[in-house]
């Protein structure tokens, strides 16, 4: 039934894991021990997604817990959903890579890639239809609360039935038109501090407004600095889809000079009757936008001033690296950020030219 395997790793994945599990179980009303106390078949109708059902009914959540130092898995473990995980399911070292990710790729974790690959093998074969794998890569510490969040809102779509982009396939042919332009900013709304939550119902309109501000985006880059190329937005909770529409329609044709005008309908909404906990209505936003080229800019200026002065290089070239990965690495992520403005730049009348050519040429 179209199942995902959630893989976990590294401290910050762990973390992040734990908190999507609870959030996730909350959701499909799963205890810290696999057992359904839920209220609604709508929780149980696609709940083979991310969950296996294990002898006496009990759920267990396809995961794979992966790090190079046992500290974050005993944190797990003990934690309040530590006994729901597979045993099995737990992979660590004993050293650790100390922040080196050389240490993480080319020694130390190369030693555990064998017997993460044979879990990963295991929970896959235990799918009757896997759709793909599930893995974090966030930068800080206590935004977790907020990525689980997201997260339970941009799979929403796969967890519950009747929703556009309703597999990981039609999601990523929806969000990405051409293939290296793969990177989404991801968006949520209301975004609250966790005490205030039930004492302000945020409206349609509002929610729509709050979602397409820049300071509700998960990436650090104001997407009014470039156009988005596509755009997926989840409406959560009980409310008129009507609404939605009109509401989405009206930020396009407001700000329609952010959206490119050469892919037509490139705006999805889906609506979601279940809201996340704690909430009335949330909105989750996936956008496609050239602003994104600022956040690789910004990396590749950090990049370029430290490997000048060949900085840390050492750390690198010490567990089998090649300065060359750098130099490479360096060059294909600035053919990216110039991918990006090419697309921002177009304009729907040099897309007819260069039909109008092609034409004349054949």
């Amino acid at each position: 039934m179209r199942e995902i395997v959630h893989i976990q790793a590294g401290q910050c994945g762990n973390q992040i894991g734990a908190k999507f599990w609870e959030v996730i179980s909350d959701e499909h009303g799963i205890d810290p021990t696999g057992t359904y106390h839920g209220d609604s078949d709508l929780q149980l109708d696609r709940i083979s997604v991310y969950y296996n059902e294990a002898t006496g009914g009990k759920y267990v959540p396809r995961a794979i817990l992966v790090d190079l130092e046992p500290g974050t898995m005993d944190s797990v473990r003990s934690g309040p959903f530590g006994q729901i995980f597979r045993p099995d399911n737990f992979v660590f070292g004993q050293s650790g890579a100390g922040n080196n990710w050389a240490k993480g790729h080319y020694t130390e974790g190369a030693e555990l890639v064998d017997s993460v690959l044979d879990v990963v093998r295991k929970e896959a074969e235990s799918c009757d239809c896997l759709q793909g794998f599930q893995l974090t890569t966030p930068t800080y510490g206590d935004l977790n609360h907020l990525v689980s969040a997201t997260m339970s809102g941009v799979t929403t779509c796969l967890r519950f039935p009747g929703q556009l982009n309703a597999d990981l396939r039609k999601l990523a042919v929806n969000m990405v038109p051409f293939p290296r332009l793969h990177f989404f900013m991801p968006g949520f709304a209301p975004l609250t501090s966790r005490g205030s939550q039930q004492y302000r119902a945020l409206t349609v309109p509002e929610l729509t407004q709050q979602v397409f501000d820049a300071k509700n985006m998960m990436a650090a880059c104001d997407p009014r600095h470039g156009r988005y190329l596509t755009v997926a937005a989840v409406f959560r909770g009980r409310m008129s889809m009507k609404e939605v529409d009109e509401q989405m329609l009206n930020v396009q044709n407001k700000n329609s000079s952010y959206f490119v005008e050469w892919i037509p309908n490139n705006v999805k909404t889906a609506v979601c009757d279940i809201p996340p906990r704690g909430l009335k209505m949330a909105v989750t936003f996936i956008g496609n936008s050239t602003a994104i080229q600022e956040l690789f800019k910004r990396i590749s200026e950090q990049f370029t001033a430290m490997f000048r002065r060949k900085a840390f290089l050492h750390w690198y070239t010490g567990e089998g690296m090649d300065e060359m990965e750098f130099t490479e690495a360096e060059s294909n992520m600035n053919d990216l950020v110039s991918e990006y403005q090419q697309y921002q730049d177009a304009t729907a009348e040099e897309e007819e030219d260069f039909g109008e050519e092609a034409e004349e040429e054949a």
